[in-house]
C-alpha cells in the first residue's frame, strides 16, 4: 500500500474574493495574454516571434510564476487567420492548457477561455472543477459568447442573433453554477439548455467557484458581465483617458447597485527597451516593416473593418491599428514611460492589464526587472 498516494485532507475554505484578487495584495494586476497561440497577439513575420508551443508555454508560465505575475489568460482559438505565418494557427486548447499550467506552477492564476455555444455545460463544469482542484483554487474562467463565424462553421454551429447569444450564455452559466453548488441532483429546463438528472462531482476547490470574467463590449454584453462575473475586460481602442475613467466608474456603479463587486481590466501590447528610441525602432520593425499584412487584413474583414473602396490613408491607419497586438493598447517606451502608462491606467480605475509581447520569454525578464519595481515604489505592486 506504500506506493499509493495518501488521502488528502478536505480543501480549506477559499473565499471568492481571494480568488478574484488572484491570491495576493497587488493593487494593480499584471497578466500575460495570448501565450497559448503561435505569434501570441502580434501578427508579425520577425523570426523571434512567439512559438506558442507547449515547451515554451511551460517555460514562460514557470518564469512568470517565479516573477510574481498575477495571471495567464489564453485565447480561445480554433482556426488561424492565414497570411504568411497563419497567424495564431497553432493554438493550444484553453482548458487542457490551463490544467497543465496549474499542475506545474505554485501561485499564478490560469484562466481558460471557453466559447459557451461550442462546449456542453456538463462537460465544461466537470473539466473546470478538475482543473480547479489541480491548481488548488487558481483556475479562472473567461466566458466568450462567440463572434468568429468562420470558426463556428467548422463546428456546424450557427451563430445566434446578438441578444440570443447572451440569453443562451445566461442559461449555460446558470446550469454550470448549479453543478458547482451543493445540489446533489437537478433538472434544468431552459429555452436553450435542457438537462435531466444532473449530478456533477467534484465541486470546485475550497467551497467557492472559480473567478469569472467576460469581455462583453455591447450594452447587453456588459449587463451579462455585471450579473454574472467578477471581472469585465474592456477594450481601450481610441478611448480618451477621461472617457475610460467615466466608463469604469459607471460600470462599477451599476454593478454596486446590483450588489456586485466588479473589477475592470483591459489588454495591452508592450514594447519595453532601455531607451525610448530602441523601443520605437523595434515596434516599427516588428509591427510595420515585418507585419503579416495578409493575416491582418483577414482579421479586419472578420471584424467588419472596411478594406475595399476607402482612402489609402484610412486603410493604412486601420491596418496599423490591428498590427499591434490585434488591436491591443500599445505601450511603447523605456521602463519609466511604461511604468507611467500603467500608473495612469490604474488611476483611471483599471484593476489590471493582460499584456503581450512579440516574444514573451525574451522580453518578460527586462519588464520584471525594470518596470515592476517602479510600480512597487508607487504602491501598485507588492515589493
Amino acid at each position: 500500500m506504500d506506493h499509493l498516494a495518501k488521502p488528502q485532507p478536505p480543501a480549506a475554505e477559499m473565499p471568492l474574493r481571494q480568488r478574484a484578487s488572484f491570491h495576493n495584495e497587488n493593487r494593480f494586476k499584471i497578466g500575460l495574454f495570448g501565450i497559448n497561440c503561435s505569434s501570441g497577439r502580434t501578427a508579425t513575420q520577425v523570426p523571434e516571434r512567439w512559438s506558442g508551443n507547449w515547451r515554451d508555454n511551460l517555460r514562460l508560465a514557470q518564469m512568470a510564476d517565479d516573477a510574481g505575475i498575477d495571471f495567464l489568460l489564453p485565447i480561445g482559438r480554433w482556426k488561424g487567420y492565414g497570411g504568411d505565418t497563419d497567424f495564431e494557427g497553432e493554438a493550444l486548447e484553453a482548458i487542457t492548457w490551463a490544467t497543465g499550467v496549474l499542475a506545474t506552477t505554485r501561485r499564478i492564476t490560469a484562466f481558460a477561455t471557453v466559447h459557451v455555444p461550442l462546449i456542453h455545460p456538463i462537460v465544461a463544469a466537470k473539466q473546470i472543477a478538475t482543473a480547479d482542484h489541480i491548481g488548488e483554487g487558481r483556475f479562472g474562467l473567461n466566458i466568450v459568447c462567440g463572434w468568429n463565424e468562420d470558426e463556428f462553421d467548422m463546428f456546424g454551429v450557427t451563430q445566434r442573433e446578438h441578444q440570443s447569444r447572451y440569453e443562451y450564455a445566461q442559461e449555460w452559466i446558470d446550469a454550470v453554477k448549479l453543478m458547482w453548488s451543493d445540489e446533489e441532483e437537478f433538472a434544468f429546463d431552459g429555452a436553450f439548455v435542457k438537462l435531466k438528472g444532473v449530478r456533477s462531482k467534484p465541486k470546485p476547490y475550497g467551497g467557492s467557484r472559480p473567478v469569472l470574467m467576460n469581455a462583453g463590449a455591447s450594452g447587453v454584453g456588459q449587463s451579462f458581465a455585471i450579473r454574472n462575473c467578477d471581472a469585465l475586460f474592456t477594450g481601450l481602442g481610441n478611448t480618451s483617458y477621461d472617457e475610460l475613467t467615466t466608463h469604469i466608474a459607471k460600470v462599477k456603479d451599476i454593478a454596486g447597485k446590483e450588489g456586485r463587486d466588479l473589477d475592470v481590466y483591459s489588454v495591452a501590447v508592450v514594447t519595453c527597451r532601455p531607451t525610448m528610441q530602441e523601443a520605437m525602432d523595434y515596434d516599427h520593425h516588428a509591427t510595420q516593416e515585418r507585419a503579416d499584412w495578409g493575416a491582418i487584413e483577414n482579421i479586419m474583414r472578420m471584424r467588419g473593418t472596411q478594406i475595399d473602396g476607402i482612402r489609402p490613408e484610412e486603410l493604412e491607419a486601420n491596418r496599423r491599428r490591428w498590427s499591434r497586438g490585434v488591436g491591443g493598447y500599445p505601450i511603447i517606451g523605456d521602463p519609466d514611460h511604461v511604468a507611467d502608462e500603467l500608473t495612469r491606467l490604474a488611476a483611471a480605475g483599471l484593476k489590471g492589464l493582460g499584456i503581450s509581447f512579440v516574444n514573451y520569454a525574451d522580453e518578460l525578464p527586462f519588464f520584471v526587472q525594470e518596470v515592476l519595481p517602479r510600480l512597487a515604489r508607487r504602491g501598485l505592486r507588492a515589493a
